[in-house]
């Protein structure tokens, strides 16, 4: 059996953001028929032929003052002679993402929201979250799924006085899980999917 490979491509800079990608490749790794490549963004540079050859790729980067890290815009920046420069590598691919930050909001929404154009500029397929909001009536918990109410990936938040072993907490990194088996499931349907497509990829290139 040929197995799927998906990349899940961080950075973190306190640890938090690393427990955060460790559980979405847990989540990965729940399915059948795909593997999971764990890949921090300051080893990149020796891994653009895996990358390349990733079926699907996730990722992730903590929120500093509403944006990614310096080191994830880094890597962005570097794709677009590694990758694009080279031609449309990584179109349609399948693309997710996930970020942590100190506070439950932290303006997340705009990290996610860089990362879904970034995926959208080498033509990749974005994977949302697909959990409804939680923690938002009086029957919610911290402990649930989603509970910070983000759709377009995983978001966590970590107290900014407690280390990587005890945070982000346990729902936060079960969200995360959820979005990397969900990536895997999906990245199996389109892999299947584009092999029966009655329609040839250089047909619709050139249309």
């Amino acid at each position: 059996m040929i197995l799927q490979r998906i990349a899940i491509v961080y950075h973190s800079g306190y640890g938090h953001t690393g427990r955060q990608a460790e559980a979405v490749r847990a989540g990965v790794e729940q399915v059948d028929g795909v593997e999971a490549m764990l890949l921090a963004v300051d080893k990149v540079e020796h891994h653009w032929d895996d990358l390349n050859a990733a079926q699907a790729i996730i990722f992730g980067s903590p929120t500093y003052m509403g944006s990614v890290s310096a080191s994830f815009k880094a890597f962005q920046e570097a794709t677009s002679h590694a990758v694009l420069a080279k031609g449309y590598r990584w179109r349609d691919k399948i693309a997710a993402g996930f970020t942590t930050s100190g506070s439950r909001s932290g303006d997340k929404l705009s990290t996610l929201m860089q990362m879904v154009i970034f995926a959208a500029q080498h033509g990749m397929h974005w994977v949302g979250l697909d959990l409804p909001p939680a923690n938002c009536s009086s029957m919610g918990s911290e402990e649930d799924l989603n509970r910070l109410g983000f759709w377009l990936g995983a978001a966590a938040q970590a107290n900014t006085d407690e280390g990587p072993e005890t945070a982000p907490p346990a729902s936060d990194l079960a969200t995360a899980r959820h979005l990397g088996r969900r990536v895997a499931l999906t990245t199996l349907q389109f892999a299947r999917g584009r092999g029966v497509s009655p329609f040839p990829r250089e047909l619709a290139v050139h249309e």
